[in-house]
């Protein structure tokens, strides 16, 4: 089942491994270090031109891929487990 992430961008939800809400998840060192390497390793994607209030990962690419949004996480869930595109 595919879904609208963002801006312009479709994920397919068997591709998902995670929504995150930026205010919560950005609060552990874990979580930024790993967010910092992935956009050192050019695996994170902006699709928002807004404040992100979410972050997707997946397992598209070999070593995942992030992407930043600006849609609420519950938002993002409900469109992911109903396929709204």
């Amino acid at each position: 089942m595919y879904f609208f992430a963002s801006g312009y961008k479709i994920l397919n939800s068997d591709d998902v491994i995670g929504i995150f809400d930026t205010d919560t998840s950005t609060v552990s060192a874990v979580t930024r270090s790993t967010l910092r390497k992935a956009e050192s390793e050019k695996r994170m994607e902006s699709i928002t031109k807004e404040i992100p209030k979410s972050f997707i990962i997946t397992d598209e690419v070999e070593g995942g891929k992030i992407y930043m949004s600006q849609i609420s996480p519950k938002i993002l869930k409900k469109r992911a487990t109903k396929g709204i595109v």
